[in-house]
């Protein structure tokens, strides 16, 4: 029979207890440490010996709270077992009151203060609450330790196996209080962020059963290197010979597209962990797969983002849900992330350590940098920063570089990264720039539509359903229509027909038109005859370019990319008009210049190095914004954001998450087997339920009618939906139904 006062249990699900919690704890400590301990030495310094061992006393004692009778009730309530006596409420977080119970004296540590203070302050924030640690708080847990505490001490000694102080203390609570936290800028900042950060993973990751870290021996850079001598019997590029040699150090690599970036990537994180960034989750999907299939990484590579363990699935992964555990804690040796997976940090969210410390024994690639809102770009610029003020490594590879984010790093100290251009000198674009709207260049792409593939772009959903609608009205065949106002199932489904159509290693001849918007630009690999675009920002622009004549294969004797400069959509709302005038003045200026009309790589560099400029930025938005959110990163208090909301400021801050009626209510099963399914079950659900969805900005449904379902964040839209069965128009926001609620 058991002895109630004998077992201290850690958790219900799995049943365990806290020695068998904390044995899972050390188990991964040691895992971390064996793989790799030079690397996170290389951050602490000459104090490396006293780091490790104050993390092996933080994960020994760090769950001890949790002997607290009225914790312990909460556990053995759910494991439907006796409960204990007590005259308590679990109103305390157990992290609190851990440290009582460490034997202070007979540790390495004790006579310094500092090293104590970062101990106590790991174990007791290991956990972020609400609840501060204040004057009230601090009589409230004596009078517990005083009560409840003190007679756990020899159940703790015999269950733990460990060393206990011989009677319990709460001098400790001063390093707890409020404002006493340690914080950027203080003399042990980085000494803490990795002790704490590195407390949480091994916590999460023995808490899952999963190995805190990939003991894969793979070297990418020479399996790359296997990969190009075996499937195309060549030797690395430029662009990958400069990564490799300079694997040790921060770069920035600018190259055209076709140059190779991510064997670059690969190159420059040679034998380390490593994370790449892209903008976009269809890129993000397109990437691991090609790394993990086509170059053979699959066994060490993770995929990390909201919507992760769908595609993995849908991929037939044999093993997705353990692949999908292990990328979210961050285990596996190579990742590919949206940035608010990982760019959270900079906020200083509760728990943001966690991801700090693990990025700064890694190697971090942000792809792209170009393609993000000036307030995205901010907060990976201030992450980047912040990295290497720990020690950390960054890779910034980009087609075209903002000046000011070069600038930003310099003055912040950030001036010993190898630069280096790889850019293309084929002549892939011929360029027109026309002063009409591309309405009137109609009957033009319909006659290149009937033997050529076309690529229109403009710059809002509703243009491109008024010039589908106008192509369809015309009988023009084999036309098609790609936005983001598609339920997420039906736009996966036209991202592959758009690549099944155009892709660029595909040897489809039959013509058409695809009509889109600014979603082709960084995130297909879509290869297409002709370009014919409305005005946008040059870099926005030049983006575009990138899916017509991608590989610059193609024979061009008259223009192939035709730009339309008069009454674009979305100049002013989505794109900052004095930028856009800014860069139709370049671009005239170019072709008037031009012997042929061809635009280089470097002709494109060129210009968006001097567009974002400071001289060229000041007094516009964009650079307002810019400066804005550096100046709120630069002040943001720390712990003050809620880690959700960090993520959220990454990623479309003004829209939510809807159904379309008619869709809502075809499967309005799925949501209530929902609401009745077991917590278990609900992951499968939601997974389903959300391929149903799409995200709308708040500020083009203000007057719509919208009503809750049982899940929080999803609301019910009642407006047209056109899916592809039907007419393949995706949301009529202004085709209202007619039922009422």
């Amino acid at each position: 029979m058991e002895d109630i006062n004998s077992i201290i249990y850690a958790k219900s699900k799995p049943e365990e207890t806290l020695k068998q919690h904390t044995n899972s704890l050390i188990g991964s400590y040691n895992q971390l440490r064996e793989v790799y301990e030079s690397k996170i030495n290389k951050i602490i310094g000459k104090d490396k010996e006293s780091f490790w061992k104050l993390l092996d006393v933080a994960i020994k004692y760090h769950d001890f709270g949790k002997v607290f009778t009225p914790f312990q009730n909460v556990i053995r309530n759910k494991l439907e077992k006796e409960e204990l006596e007590t005259s308590f409420q679990n109103d305390i977080p157990h992290n609190y009151l851990s440290p009582t119970f460490i034997p202070y004296k007979k540790l390495d540590i004790y006579d310094n203060e500092e090293l104590m203070n970062i101990l106590i302050q790991t174990i007791g924030y290991h956990h972020e609450r609400d609840k501060q640690v204040d004057k009230y708080l601090i009589e409230y847990i004596e009078k517990v330790i005083e009560e409840d505490l003190e007679d756990k001490i020899e159940i703790l000694k015999e269950h733990m196996g460990f060393e206990v102080r011989k009677s319990c203390d709460y001098r400790y609570l001063d390093y707890l209080k409020s404002g006493q936290r340690i914080k950027e800028g203080d003399k042990n900042y980085n000494f803490y962020i990795m002790s704490k950060g590195l407390l949480h993973r091994i916590d999460h990751s023995a808490s899952a059963h999963v190995d805190i870290e990939d003991k894969a021996e793979v070297n990418l850079a020479e399996k790359t290197k296997e990969y190009i001598k075996t499937e195309f019997n060549s030797e690395p590029r430029n662009a990958q010979k400069f990564a490799y040699d300079n694997r040790d150090k921060n770069v920035i690599l600018v190259a055209s597209t076709g140059r190779g970036k991510t064997e670059a990537a690969l190159f420059w994180i040679n034998d380390d962990k490593g994370f790449i960034t892209l903008p976009l989750r269809v890129s993000i999907n397109a990437l691991y797969s090609r790394v993990s299939s086509e170059i053979g990484f699959e066994e060490y590579t993770g995929l990390i983002h909201s919507s992760s363990l769908d595609y993995l699935e849908e991929q037939g992964i044999e093993n997705a849900s353990q692949v999908y555990e292990q990328s979210k804690l961050l285990s596996k040796k190579l990742s590919f992330s949206t940035i608010d997976q990982l760019f959270k940090f900079p906020f200083k969210h509760k728990g943001y350590e966690k991801i700090y410390a693990t990025l700064a024994y890694s190697k971090v690639v942000i792809d792209e940098i170009q393609a993000y809102t000036p307030e995205i770009a901010a907060a990976i610029l201030k992450g980047i920063v912040m990295l290497y003020n720990i020690g950390g490594k960054f890779m910034i590879m980009t087609a075209t570089l903002p000046r000011i984010y070069k600038d930003y790093l310099q003055e912040n100290g950030i001036n010993d990264f190898e630069y280096c251009e790889d850019l293309s000198e084929d002549k892939r674009h011929r360029v027109s720039i026309i002063d009409e709207n591309i309405d009137e260049a109609i009957d033009e792409i319909i006659e290149k539509g009937s033997k050529s593939k076309v690529l229109v772009i403009v710059n809002t959903v509703k243009k491109a359903l008024k010039f589908y609608e106008e192509l369809k009205n015309r009988e023009v065949k084999n036309c098609n229509l790609l936005h983001s106002m598609f339920i997420q199932q039906d736009r996966a489904l036209l991202e592959e027909r758009i690549k099944d159509f155009a892709g660029s290693n595909k040897e489809n001849k039959e013509p058409g038109i695809w009509v889109t918007t600014q979603i082709v630009e960084a995130s297909l690999d879509v290869d297409f005859d002709y370009l014919y675009t409305e005005i946008s920002t040059l870099d926005s622009s030049f983006q575009r370019f990138g899916r017509c004549n991608r590989k610059g294969k193609k024979e061009v004797k008259d223009p192939n990319v035709y730009i339309f400069t008069k009454d674009a959509t979305g100049v002013g709302s989505i794109y900052d008009k004095e930028i856009v005038e800014k860069g139709i003045s370049f671009l005239e200026k170019f072709v008037n210049e031009s012997s042929d009309g061809f635009m280089t790589e470097k002709d494109k560099v060129k210009m968006v190095d001097k567009l974002y400029s400071k001289e060229e930025l000041k007094g516009t938005r964009f650079y307002e914004e810019f400066k804005k959110a550096i100046n709120c990163l630069n002040n943001t208090i720390d712990y003050e954001v809620e880690q959700k909301k960090a993520q959220k400021l990454l990623r479309d801050i003004d829209s939510i998450t809807v159904i379309p009626k008619e869709i809502y209510d075809k499967n309005i099963y799925l949501f209530e087997c929902y609401e009745d399914a077991e917590v278990e079950d609900k992951g499968e659900l939601l997974r389903k339920i959300n391929k149903l969805t799409l995200n709308i900005p708040k500020s083009k449904i203000r007057t719509k009618k919208l009503m809750p379902t049982s899940i929080k964040y999803i609301e019910v839209l009642n407006v047209k939906y056109s899916g592809l069965d039907d007419e393949g128009k995706g949301i009529m926001l202004d085709e209202e139904l007619d039922n009422i609620w």
